[in-house]
Order: structure tokens, then C-alpha cells, then sequence
């Protein structure tokens, strides 16, 4: 037997790996994505190796996130039940999918991850590979019953790799997990299950990663404008552009067109030093339950809010309503793992459609957390400043007139409904 295992080289991904091999007595192929996370991956593929695996795959998938993942749901405006950014749901397809096609190059029998039984990842993970590969068999240990014996707690898996020879660092569990990725940080479990918890407090400063709490942001606001084509930003102008990019290793300037990854990542430096993308809430996971995450979405927080205002002039008035009555179905199905369910790709075809006018230039201000709007500018505008002006209409496109009719016609059934019930 062959498996494919989602690999991080810390201590679950490790013990996995091992007990995988022995448990079913397979050779086992390691996979590390490198969506964005910044953590050290040097070293990993000997560990791996070390570990017990015959291959390591280590596979940059920044760009690919960013373009065909991250941007496709920021056209759609989508977030979840209001506050979530998608930050780690939009990444777990993107992961599965790499993960069967190194499963069908190698001819792997099934591919395995660490998700435990009670979150979300799994289900994202386990969809994808049912649409992509469907006779494709998935091992999750976390939900086979002779793994949880094996390891009731941390101190059994420390055990376990000392026994083996497996290299990890034994320090204490941290109070909370983290999850990294190009879109965002996301904090969850440990001292945060307590919703009343404060994490925005002074001593938990440490946590963040991504950004600065808004109270210790500049005393003053930061320009920026993000230039729009067909609902995707592609291009940036700051008086720090060359710089910025320089910073996150891309190289071009002010004027010049830029990858989805380019801009992710000058707007994650830009959002995070003025305090902005932060959000703390209690979500409803798709297994039934409540838990509570706090999230730094610092560059996608402003290119959700950018996108929205280049939208509200060059969007039509009833595509914009249609495709907003959609947000909670397309943000729900990202976020149960129906990406590439049919219904999903259904609802990215209308969203194609309605962002074919939405180009232009948004400038915004960053200011100790906040986002502000600073100006619209289109060549497909639909704001006609004659056609809103409270003056005379020099086009006389608009008779006041009529609107008493207008307003006579949705009256009708109201005072039909009065008359009738009182």
C-alpha cells in the first residue's frame, strides 16, 4: 500500500507518518504546501525522510493560492456569517487537490491528514479528493479509534517519537493553535474556547503575528489606491510600491501590473502596520457546533472592502443585488468544503459575468484599524453626477413628475392591506 500524508514536521504530522507506516504497513509520501504560512521549511524533506518517509514533496502554491483561490472568492465579496475572511477554507482545496495529483502520479492507494473529528479541515480535505478522485481512499487517524488509544494526549505522542527516533521539539503546548497561510492567521482552541476571554487586551498582544493591535498603529493615515480590472486588483500605487515589493521579493513599480501575489503581499504589510483585518468572533462549524476563532486578515480585509466600493459605481444595480443574495450560499459552501462541488462553480460563472465592468481606481486610507474610503474613479462609471444632482438636470433625463406615480403604484397594495385588516 502507498499513502500520500499532508506533512507540517511537527509533532502530529510526525507520529502520523510513522504510524501510518506501521499501522498499515505502507510506504508513505509526505506533502508539505507552502500556501503562504512563513514557516521554516528548510530541512523538512530530510526530516521527513528521517521520519520514516520514502518521498517529500515540499510544493509552492502561493501564487496558484492567490490567483485561482483567494481572488475568485474576493470577486464574489464572499464572507462568512459576516465577519470571516475564509482565510483557512479557501485554502484546504487547494491543498487536497495538489494532494491527489502527487497521489495519482505516484500511484498512491490513498492519502491521509491530520484533521481531527470535531473541525471543519476534515471535511474540506475528504470533499475535495471525493470530486477530484473519487476512488481514492482517505485515512484520517484522529477518527480511527486504535490511534486515539494510542495517543490520549501530547505527553503519549512524545513519548512515541522517542521510542522511534523521531526527531521533534518537546516544549509545552502552546495556550492556543495558530493556522498561516497568504490570506491570513488564524487563533483558535485553548484559552481562546472562552468566549468571554479578551484578546484584544494589552497582555495578549504577543499573539498577533500580522498586525499591530490599532491602539500602537501610526498616528496617521496611510494612502493607498488599488487599481481594478474585471473585479480583480492588478495593480497597486503608494509612494513605498518599489519598496514594498522589493520587501516581499518581487521585483516592478508604480504603473506596473502585478500578480495576485504581489498584491496579496503588499497589502498584508500594508494592513498590518496600521492595525487593520483583525476580527474575533463565535462561528458556526458545518459538524453542529460553536467555537470561537480570532483571525488577522490584514490584506484581504482591504481588498474585500476595495472591491465593494469599486463595485457600488460600475455594478448594476440588480446584478449587485443577485449576486449579494448569493454571498451567504457561495461563502457557506467555501467554508463547508464544496469548492469544487458543481453548485460552487455554478455560482463562479455568475460572479464572472457580474464583474465584467468593474474597473477602475479606488483610493482608500488606513488608519489604526479602520479602512476608509477616499475616492472612486471608473471609465464605466454609472454614477452620472447630472442625472443625482439636486440641482436642474441639464439632461433631462429624470422628470420629478413621475415619481408620483411611481410612488402611487407601491402604495396600492399597502393601503389595500389597511383597508382589508385594519
Amino acid at each position: 500500500m502507498k499513502i500520500v500524508v499532508a506533512y507540517s514536521g511537527g509533532l502530529d504530522t510526525s507520529v502520523i507518518l510513522n504510524w501510518l507506516k506501521e499501522t498499515y504497513q505502507a510506504e508513505v509520501i509526505a506533502f508539505c504546501a507552502d500556501v503562504g504560512q512563513e514557516e521554516e521549511l528548510d530541512g523538512l524533506e530530510e526530516k521527513a525522510l528521517k521520519t520514516g518517509a520514502s518521498k517529500c514533496f515540499v510544493d509552492d502554491l502561493c501564487e496558484e493560492f492567490a490567483r485561482d483561490f483567494i481572488f475568485p472568492m474576493m470577486q464574489a465579496g464572499a464572507i462568512y456569517e459576516g465577519q470571516y475572511f475564509l482565510g483557512t477554507s479557501i485554502a484546504r482545496p487547494l491543498i487536497a487537490k495538489r494532494m491527489v495529483e502527487i497521489a495519482q502520479a505516484e500511484g498512491a492507494d490513498a492519502i491521509a491528514h491530520g484533521a481531527t473529528g470535531k473541525g471543519n479541515d476534515q471535511i474540506r480535505f475528504e470533499l475535495t479528493s471525493a470530486a477530484l478522485a473519487p476512488r481514492l481512499q482517505m485515512i484520517a487517524p484522529w477518527r480511527d479509534e486504535r490511534f486515539r488509544q494510542a495517543f490520549p494526549g501530547r505527553a503519549e505522542m512524545i513519548a512515541y517519537c522517542a521510542e522511534h527516533g523521531i526527531a521533534v521539539e518537546a516544549s509545552a503546548q502552546k495556550s492556543y493553535s495558530m493556522d498561516r497561510n497568504l490570506l491570513h492567521i488564524s487563533y483558535e482552541s485553548g484559552i481562546l474556547e472562552d468566549p468571554w476571554f479578551d484578546a484584544s487586551a494589552a497582555e495578549n498582544k504577543d499573539m498577533f503575528k500580522l498586525s499591530v493591535a490599532p491602539e500602537d498603529a501610526p498616528d496617521h493615515y496611510e494612502t493607498l489606491e488599488l487599481i481594478f480590472e474585471k473585479g480583480n486588483c492588478v495593480g497597486l500605487t503608494h509612494p513605498e510600491l518599489s519598496d514594498l515589493l522589493g520587501t516581499v521579493g518581487t521585483n516592478g513599480g508604480a504603473g506596473e501590473r502585478l500578480s495576485p501575489l504581489s498584491v496579496m503581499r503588499v497589502l498584508n504589510i500594508l494592513g498590518g502596520r496600521n492595525g487593520v483585518g483583525r476580527v474575533d468572533m463565535v462561528e458556526n462549524r458545518f459538524v453542529g457546533m460553536k467555537s470561537r476563532g480570532v483571525y488577522e486578515t490584514p490584506g484581504g480585509a482591504i481588498l474585500h472592502f476595495a472591491h465593494r466600493q469599486m463595485e457600488s459605481l460600475t455594478m448594476d444595480r440588480e446584478v449587485m443585488h443577485l449576486r449579494d443574495s448569493l454571498i451567504p450560499k457561495y461563502a457557506t459552501l467555501v467554508y463547508n468544503g464544496f469548492w469544487f462541488a458543481p453548485e460552487r462553480e455554478a455560482l463562479q460563472a455568475l460572479v464572472t459575468e457580474s464583474q465584467k465592468n468593474v474597473t477602475g481606481t479606488v483610493r482608500v486610507k488606513l488608519f489604526k484599524g479602520n479602512i476608509i474610503a477616499a475616492g472612486i474613479k471608473s471609465p464605466v462609471s454609472l454614477y452620472n453626477p447630472h442625472i443625482a444632482t439636486m440641482e436642474a438636470d441639464p439632461t433631462q433625463a429624470y422628470n420629478q413628475d413621475d415619481a408620483s406615480g411611481f410612488i402611487h403604484l407601491n402604495a396600492l397594495r399597502l393601503k389595500v392591506a389597511t383597508e382589508v385588516h385594519g
